[in-house]
Parts: structure tokens; C-alpha cells; sequence
């Protein structure tokens, strides 16, 4: 049975590319635009990988990760992929047990594909 994971993106043509590239890498998808589905989701499937959005509706990417973390006592490789650069963004990140900080803006599907086998392996 392929393994879980979870893509929470709110932009659309983002969450397609990275939904179609990550199931030709064999894995089942499971999506969420908002950070309320995020979690509501994140419970009902247990994903093994999560790929998290910060910017988003409802509930933002920190706060979701800082639930799986501590709330739900996860802990799940999440790879947050994000536009915000600042140093504090990605301290916060760092500080709530994210797996790996991606910018959106240098990233590569291949290379995306390359970092989420790694945290799966190490997981």
C-alpha cells in the first residue's frame, strides 16, 4: 500500500503541480487548502509525510505545525515550501521541529522529490 501524504496548499495550480508530481513519485495524495483541513486531515489519515504551505486561510502553516507537534505529539516529517524569506519565518520553523524550510521561488520539483525521500528515509 503506497505511504500517505498530506499537500496543504491554498493556491490551486500549486497544489495541482505538486499533488500530480508527488503521486508519479508513487505515493498516495491526500490535500488541504486551509489550515483547519490541514489538522482535520493530518487525524484521519496519519499521513507519514506532510508538505505544508505557511501563507494560508483559517489557520496558518506555523499553526499547523506547531499542532502535530505538540498537540497531537507527532513526529511526522513536515517540509514547509514557502514564499516568506525572512530569517525569523524560517527561525520559527526551525523552533516548532520542521523537517526541512524550502523557498518556493529556487525550488524544483526533482529536488522536492530528492529531500521528501530523505525525510521519509530518516524517519
Amino acid at each position: 500500500m503506497p505511504e500517505k501524504i498530506l499537500i496543504v496548499e491554498d493556491e490551486k495550480s500549486q497544489l495541482e503541480a505538486l499533488k500530480d508530481y508527488v503521486r508519479s513519485l508513487g505515493y498516495k495524495v491526500v490535500t488541504a487548502r486551509n489550515g483547519l483541513e490541514a489538522i482535520e486531515k493530518f487525524k484521519a489519515i496519519d499521513p507519514r509525510l506532510v508538505l505544508l504551505d505557511i501563507v494560508m486561510p483559517e489557520k496558518n502553516g506555523f499553526d499547523v505545525l506547531e499542532e502535530i507537534r505538540y498537540k497531537l505529539k507527532k513526529n511526522t516529517p513536515v517540509i514547509i515550501l514557502s514564499n516568506l524569506e525572512q530569517q525569523q519565518d524560517i527561525e520559527t520553523a526551525k523552533n516548532l521541529g520542521v523537517t526541512q524550510y524550502l523557498l518556493k521561488s529556487n525550488l524544483s520539483l526533482r529536488k522536492l522529490g530528492i529531500i521528501m525521500n530523505e525525510a521519509l528515509q530518516s524517519n
